[in-house]
């Protein structure tokens, strides 16, 4: 019968080209992994290498049992980590990076509340480059780079124009998408430094504008404040403007016209050996964020 340790032996020589390499990356003395190849050729009968002093190369038998070894390893690792992280208690550090301060001000206290044994770190940024470099876990708006990430989408949030009652006292009402060029606006640095292009949709037809805000702040919540303090126009998420538009801080404009909503996704590294404490958090965020109470509240 197969050992799987000479499996991973045997699959770690295969990738690394190097008997030497694999007993370092395994762990063991060279002799053992040796040992773990001479037993698999033993046992399917067929020779898995060719080693000359110079390099170590496989055989037509080494390149099949390679193809369909690594997907197989892969498989039981996963199948081995669910179990072990669907039976361990979250405990420990966790390090999230979020879009909005905001958001995780609603759902944080709830979470702790589930885990007591789970401390968090909280980063507030938008930024879509290295999303896991210094975080376990990202919560971000809209479409995700290809950089090999786990993305799960859980929701899509409406959006909504918006100024305070006093701004528009000082400066008149905007009667059209044209005349928002000649307001003050407030909004979130564009991506490198570029402007942001706001797009609006009226039966069918659709305009965009490209954005050069009087005022540009990295966080929403910051953008919030100086809208409702008078400082311009600006476009906020529904959960953070909701209830600002219901006692009337906030008036929603150009009502006939719509701002396309954008996904909220969380991202992971994989969901092979996932901890404990991501899975916890990203199931937790999951039921939370794609309820339909999320939005009670929040709408105008």
């Amino acid at each position: 019968m197969l050992d799987l340790n000479d499996l991973r032996a045997f699959e770690k020589i295969a990738a690394l080209k190097s008997f030497s390499a694999a007993a370092r990356e395994l762990g063991q003395p060279r002799s053992s992994v040796s040992r773990s190849v001479a037993r698999l050729e033993e046992e399917l009968g067929a020779r898995l290498f060719h080693r000359t002093t110079r390099e170590v190369a496989l055989t037509p038998a080494g390149e099949a049992l390679q193809t369909r070894c690594a997907g197989l390893l892969g498989a039981l690792e996963e199948a081995v980590g669910q179990v072990r992280s669907s039976t361990s208690v979250p405990r420990g550090h966790l390090r999230v990076t979020a879009f909005a301060a905001n958001l995780l001000r609603r759902e944080l206290p709830a979470f702790l509340e589930r885990y007591p044994e789970v401390t968090v770190a909280v980063d507030v940024s938008s930024d879509t480059k290295d999303l896991l470099a210094d975080a376990d876990v990202a919560i971000r708006l809209g479409p995700m780079p290809d950089s090999g990430v786990v993305t799960t989408r859980v929701r899509s949030v409406e959006r909504y124009l918006c100024a305070s009652p006093s701004y528009i006292e000082r400066r008149g009402m905007p009667e059209s998408i044209d005349e928002l060029v000649e307001h003050d606006t407030v909004d979130l640095p564009g991506a490198y430094g570029r402007p942001r292009c706001w797009t609006f949709t009226k039966d069918g037809a659709t305009k965009k504008l490209e954005i050069r805000p009087r005022v540009s702040v990295t966080d929403e919540t910051a953008v919030k404040g100086l809208l409702v303090d008078g400082a311009g126009i600006g476009i906020l998420f529904a959960h953070c403007c909701g209830p600002a538009l219901a006692s009337g801080e906030l008036v929603s404009l150009l009502p006939d016209w719509s701002i396309p909503p954008v996904d909220v996704n969380i991202v992971f590294a994989s969901k092979r050996g996932l901890s404990p404490n991501v899975r916890a958090f990203v199931n937790f965020m999951k039921e939370r964020l794609g309820s339909p109470k999320y939005d009670e509240g929040t709408r105008a």
